[in-house]
């Protein structure tokens, strides 16, 4: 697969896109084929309307914004989140080096290797990177820390590294999460997500909402 970066849209791109409507703004992705299994589960969820009404309930500035957590369309403003999902996990459909963290990857949580070795994704949660700007320098130390301790299971290439450069991300992620789609508009809303006030366990001091989820045609 072609490196794809974070773009505007694109008419001529036939993939299939989810627009979220949130009371920050919208934000619309598409849908990788790479990652079927991960691909029809979305639709499914989607077209269900499961994601309607759901906080992002994790918020790490400079990382990421986390959701679907059932839990969280009724939470109370206290409560601890992120330990729902709809009663299954996905298989793992880790496909780097063709999908990595680049900023605007959207990638499924799980739980952690010591209780799931096979790194099957959450059934719903779902996390979208914003992650750090590198220089070359630190870009070639992180990536050579992540291939070492693969142990040669992974190697960024240099259409990787070039799409880290000029997109920022995290590419310690890699090889560890399946990615399964991308932003393709509303970069500006993730980052204000991403820049929001929040407690100490990491959720926003104000809640943010997914108002809607939608199919919407390529």
């Amino acid at each position: 697969m072609a490196l794809t970066g974070t773009s505007a849209k694109n008419s001529s791109d036939n993939r299939t896109k989810v627009l979220f409507k949130t009371d920050k703004g919208n934000i619309t992705i598409a849908l990788y084929d790479e990652t079927p299994l991960h691909k029809a589960n979305f639709i499914k969820l989607v077209n269900e309307h499961y994601y309607d009404g759901l906080l992002f309930h994790r918020v790490i500035k400079d990382f990421m914004i986390q959701t679907g957590d059932p839990h969280s369309r009724n939470a109370a403003p206290e409560a601890r989140l992120g330990e729902g999902d709809p009663g299954y996990t996905i298989p793992a459909e880790i496909k780097f080096p063709q999908l990595f963290h680049k900023r605007g990857a959207v990638a499924a949580a799980r739980q952690g290797d010591m209780v799931n070795p096979q790194r099957n994704s959450s059934g719903s949660q779902f996390y979208i990177v914003w992650g750090k700007d590198f220089s070359s320098d630190e870009l070639d130390k992180l990536t050579q820390v992540v291939e070492q301790r693969s142990r040669g299971a992974l190697k960024f290439s240099k259409e990787v590294k070039k799409e880290y450069l000029k997109t920022g991300g995290t590419p310690h992620l890699d090889g560890a999460y399946t990615v399964f789609a991308e932003v393709i508009d509303g970069m500006k809303v993730i980052d204000k997500i991403q820049s929001v006030r929040t407690t100490q366990s990491d959720r926003p001091v104000n809640d943010i909402r997914i108002l809607s989820a939608e199919i919407i045609n390529p």
